[in-house]
């Protein structure tokens, strides 16, 4: 036989090896092991899965088991846990908030028209006769040479904002993103400008269909203790008041002050908007306390046999709301969908990765961040206190919010073209007959909204990726009420549950299937995706 005869015969030796290896390990991804995650992971004996609860304590040992039992070695010096020093504040606003303007005054009410809380670590805020300012969107953004804080100071005001950024409803995507929400959009992008700027007090106008949640979704958020990562200066470089107004509550407070609210929004959308005093002042207090505590986060690696220094992250929250206000009756915040499934979703690429015969070349992480729901500060800590360098970490892949609706054609991307990630993505949807979706919904800003966002933004290629928007059995209408209906009655509710007589895991398991070849095929290379073109990410790695 000649030698080249040979050599080809052992290279498809090895493809084929290579094939089988990764589709047996690939067969251990199964709906019967996630079903089996959920049902426990969003129990009510979890209680929620708070942060400081005993349900941090249930979700980390349950989360310590599975690792163990998959063969996911720990990531931290010998341990599963990586600690993460946090706050949690306490605070009980005035059931009142006053504005006036001359000897006229008015009184909006606590959750009806406006919640108010404040990071400060101190028994009690009081902003007393603050001068009120409408800053338009509230945004500084030179690239898009737009600075709503221009000719104006804010030191020691309060000011008001809208949601969203101005590019909302416009369907121009040379004006911010038209459509899709910037991260100058993000209430979270906000509240630190305003910082930045010096005001006293913040408050956001919420509407429904550019914030991308109802106003429900805000009361939940804002009226329970509230996680923050501990901070050198105890967090005074925060607003002393952050909140929301509903619109109708803003309406009156411009009306109050003889401007037209709708009129001065359309205003703001021009970048020749100036910002102005609205001649009112503000006054409310807020009781407040506060404890130190950790939280964890929990992760496991499958070391890489020949470049163990860089490392490929696969990421779920495990946290929740935890007990909260009952809901006919009932008290717990389960979150089965959220973010249970993506749990289940991220165990199960585990064990197909520690079901490989060959060990790949590069580290494999499974990473667990905690407190995500209360501003992403799990992934956030990670970022910042590393345990692989940045520069050597390949990629993240995560997710969050995976429906049990059955299998889908399309595999949605959310913060669609940002980085070569997605090329890969499209390469495997292909061989799994998927296509690949654009986020229909970029409005919403969920690109900003769960934990890939905390590696993005420290310049690690990011993906969000699932099925969502066009089910194989029942198309495209069908899956939009399903998801529309699970957003309006359960997302933040507890009514988020497993059900084992309607969920449909299958397409979950498709979608690990994916993301699962993906990594497999990044653990191997020795190059690194990079960000798109156009990415405001791209010059940070």
């Amino acid at each position: 036989m000649k030698q080249s005869t040979i050599s080809l015969l052992l290279i498809l030796t090895i493809i084929l090896s290579s094939c089988s290896d990764y589709n047996n390990a690939e067969s251990t991804i199964n709906e019967e092991d996630m079903a089996r995650i959920v049902s426990e992971f969003a129990s009510d004996d979890f209680q929620g899965r708070k942060p400081f609860t005993i349900g941090e304590e249930k979700a980390v040992a349950f989360l310590e088991r599975e690792y163990k039992r998959i063969g996911l070695e720990p990531a931290n010096n010998g341990s599963y846990i990586q600690e993460v020093p946090m706050v949690e504040v306490t605070n009980i606003p005035d059931k009142r908030l006053k504005v006036n303007m001359w000897n006229v005054s008015i009184e909006l009410s606590y959750k009806d028209d406006f919640v108010t809380f404040s990071k400060h670590l101190v028994d009690k805020i009081s902003v007393r006769n603050s001068d009120m300012v409408f800053a338009g969107y509230g945004i500084v953004a030179p690239e898009y040479n737009w600075n709503d804080y221009e000719g104006i100071n804010v030191k020691g005001k309060t000011v008001i904002v809208l949601v969203n950024d101005p590019g909302f409803g416009t369907d121009n995507k040379d004006f911010f993103k038209g459509n899709e929400m910037t991260y100058y959009g993000r209430w979270t992008y906000k509240y630190e400008e305003a910082a930045r700027q010096g005001a006293k007090g913040i408050f956001i106008i919420h509407e429904t269909e550019p914030a991308g949640y109802p106003w429900s979704v805000v009361l939940n958020g804002a009226t329970i203790p509230k996680l923050h990562l501990q901070t050198e200066d105890n967090n005074t470089s925060s607003c002393d008041i952050e909140g929301w107004l509903t619109l109708n509550a803003a309406k009156e407070l411009f009306s109050l002050a003889r401007f037209d609210l709708m009129e001065q929004k359309e205003k703001a959308k021009n970048s020749d908007f100036k910002a102005f005093r609205m001649r009112s002042r503000l006054s409310h207090n807020i009781e407040s306390s506060h404890k130190l505590a950790t939280s964890k986060n929990v992760i496991g690696i499958l070391p890489g046999k020949e470049r163990p220094d860089e490392v490929i992250i696969y990421s779920s929250h495990w946290d929740h709301l935890g007990i909260g206000t009952p809901v006919n009756g009932d008290s717990i915040y389960n979150g089965a969908v959220d973010n249970g499934t993506s749990t289940a979703w991220m165990l199960e690429i585990a064990e197909a990765f520690a079901n490989l015969k060959k060990r790949p070349a590069r580290t494999i992480m499974f990473l667990s961040p905690t407190s995500e729901e209360q501003g992403l500060l799990g992934s956030k800590y990670y970022t910042q206190h590393p345990l692989f360098p940045l520069n050597k970490t390949v990629a993240n892949i995560n997710n969050d919010l995976m429906l049990p609706f059955g299998p889908y054609k399309d595999i949605m991307v959310t913060g669609y073209g940002q980085s070569e990630l997605e090329d890969y993505l499209e390469k495997f949807a292909k061989k799994y007959d998927r296509y690949i979706l654009p986020d229909p919904n970029p409005q919403t800003g969920m690109y900003y909204r769960a934990d890939h966002f905390s590696f993005a933004r420290a310049g690690v290629p990011a993906l969000f990726a699932r099925g969502n928007c066009d089910n194989v059995e029942f198309g495209k209408e069908w899956a939009a009420k399903k998801e529309a209906n699970w957003i309006n009655n359960n997302y933040h509710k507890p009514k988020d549950q497993y059900d084992p007589t309607s969920w449909n895991f299958t397409g979950i398991v498709n979608d690990a299937n994916i993301l699962f070849r993906i990594g497999y095929e990044l653990s191997n290379e020795k190059t690194f995706p990079g960000w798109k073109d156009g990415s405001e990410f791209k010059a940070k790695r």
